[in-house]
């Protein structure tokens, strides 16, 4: 964890779950357990929902990083962001770059639309399948 500056990890498979933290360069927590599922529904009036409930999300719009590392919007510093919202992209275009474990990987749309929305900043870490843009 500290060659790869990683915090936390967190690792989940079917009923198996581990979750390992960093600071100050220890670690302070260390936890593995099995996930059970619960073996019968609590008892008490079944929960309301919320009055404004989010639209769902069409996740074919979401484009999502495909592994952990750091976010780039732009080739360079001193470069224009590859995308910014309003740009149409197409599937071969490129998105950003993400850097991981010192290669500077180029991630593509790998769909038609138009930036709708970015949800990540510059230089900012990122996790496997976490939102970057949403298309429209």
């Amino acid at each position: 964890m500290k060659r790869s500056s990683l915090t936390e990890f967190e690792l989940q498979e079917n009923d198996f779950k581990i979750r390992i933290c960093r600071s100050n360069g220890e670690v302070q927590t260390v936890a593995a357990h099995h996930v059970m599922a619960p073996a019968a529904p609590a008892a008490g009036p079944a929960p309301t929902p919320a009055p404004e409930e989010a639209a769902p999300v069409d996740e074919s719009k979401i484009i999502k990083s495909p592994m952990v590392g750091t976010f780039y919007s732009a080739p360079a510093p001193e470069s224009p962001p590859f995308v910014k919202t309003g740009d149409k992209v197409s599937e071969d275009s490129v998105v950003c770059i993400i850097e991981a474990m010192k290669v500077m990987n180029e991630i593509k749309a790998e769909t038609s639309g138009s930036i709708a929305e970015v949800f990540v900043e510059n230089g900012e870490s990122i996790e496997y399948g976490q939102p970057l843009f949403r298309l429209s």
